[in-house]
């Protein structure tokens, strides 16, 4: 018997996005985002607030890297969410990470996290509800270590963060248990 819990934000897992931009100088500014999903072949949705210092640069330059944070990097990627840029001056710097420009958009690629994509922005949706922010992904880039023989991220070596709305805990994925479009297909005979 299932046990009424009253509203609560029951999907899971929820990614553990590292959200960076440029401000109008150049200063890397970085978030934690677990409020994001791939919308389309090519594009991003990210339901972050308006008043984000992140928003607030990438709605200026256009453009941003969303970066997949793993376990090896759990205590920054936590920082980079509890930690407001528009509180904490040297939010990125403290950390004494690293970031390179992008050759694709004009986003910083914070070099610690092993998957990064590189977006433009392509639209921005606001409602009573919510606020999206959609970029068009460029280029995704990966470090050889998260990569299998065939050439593509594998899960298992990534350690990606999950968060968890539950319990507010991280956890790593990386177990494969069955294979897309082939674990139910059985039941297409029936």
């Amino acid at each position: 018997m299932k046990k009424n819990l009253g509203v609560v934000q029951a999907v899971y897992p929820m990614p553990v996005l590292m959200v960076a931009a440029y401000d109008e100088n150049g200063k890397v500014n970085v978030m934690n985002a677990a409020w994001g999903m791939i919308c389309n072949s090519d594009r991003i949705a990210l339901f972050i607030d308006e008043d984000h210092k992140t928003t607030q640069n990438l709605l200026k330059t256009k453009a941003f890297t969303v970066a997949l944070a793993d376990r090896d990097h759990m205590d920054v990627a936590d920082f980079f969410g509890i930690a407001s840029g528009n509180k904490m001056e040297d939010k990125f710097e403290r950390t004494g990470y690293h970031a390179e420009k992008s050759a694709f958009v004009n986003a910083p690629i914070i070099e610690e996290f092993p998957v990064v994509m590189e977006c433009e922005l392509a639209e921005v949706t606001s409602t009573d509800s919510f606020y999206a922010i959609v970029g068009k992904i460029v280029n995704t880039a990966a470090e050889e270590s998260v990569l299998s023989e065939n050439g593509k991220v594998d899960p298992s070596k990534l350690q990606a963060l999950i968060f968890d709305q539950f319990q507010h805990g991280y956890y790593v994925s990386g177990e494969q248990v069955g294979k897309a479009w082939n674990a139910g297909a059985g039941w297409m005979k029936k």
